[in-house]
């Protein structure tokens, strides 16, 4: 009879034994599907984290014999493409150093009266105590809608389709225009330009419309 019992026994460890070692095994396999999902979904680039100065100069770059220049006839197709992923990252650079009240780092990339226009709304929003807060979550497109050549500067005027969180809060934080949890789609139509005779890639915003 004692044997029996231990037999018994026996097999009731090793079957709570097996028991846990399929726990353990799912569990692991759990835990590996959930760290699989959230590298897929924060573990993603939005696209428009690379660096502003490889991909849509605005330094003072010298010429050089081996830049192209670029005017109407030789803006193709494989320079609008070009154009338009730099101007992307150009586009979401101003949006958020504009909220931040930052235009020093993105003061070369503004013609004089685009600065201006910026730097007299942040003035203007200081004045009256409060700030700006933006979240900007992707440009939905980015279209050019028109290229032409006004004398030795080429023109170029894109459409940008984003989506943002943006509010204005007071001195005590609270939200007083806009929505700080709601995303909206915003239109804005940007022009830049460049001098066509000079091999210098550098562009210039000098129009913004909302």
């Amino acid at each position: 009879m004692q044997v029996e019992i231990n037999q018994h026994s026996k097999y009731y460890y090793y079957m709570s034994y097996s028991f846990e070692y399929i726990d353990i095994i799912l569990l692991a396999m759990i835990a590996g599907f959930i760290f699989l999902r959230l590298r897929g979904i924060l573990g993603k680039k939005t696209g428009f984290e690379e660096n502003i100065n490889s991909s849509f100069p605005h330094e003072e770059v010298p010429e050089t014999k081996n830049s192209p220049i670029l005017n109407a006839d030789t803006f193709d197709d494989a320079a609008k493409k070009d154009f338009i992923n730099g101007a992307k990252i150009a586009y979401e650079s101003i949006i958020t150093s504009f909220s931040k009240g930052d235009l020093k780092s993105i003061k070369n990339l503004l013609a004089k009266n685009v600065y201006d226009q910026f730097d007299e709304a942040i003035k203007d929003k200081k004045a009256r105590n409060v700030k700006s807060e933006t979240t900007f979550i992707g440009i939905n497109s980015a279209e050019i809608k028109e290229h032409n050549q006004n004398k030795n500067m080429l023109e170029v005027t894109v459409e940008f389709v984003s989506e943002i969180i943006s509010c204005i809060k007071d001195k005590d934080n609270k939200v007083v225009s806009g929505d700080d949890q709601k995303i909206k789609k915003v239109l804005d139509t940007w022009k830049f330009t460049k001098d066509s005779t000079s091999r210098n890639p550098n562009w210039q915003i000098i129009d913004t419309q909302a």
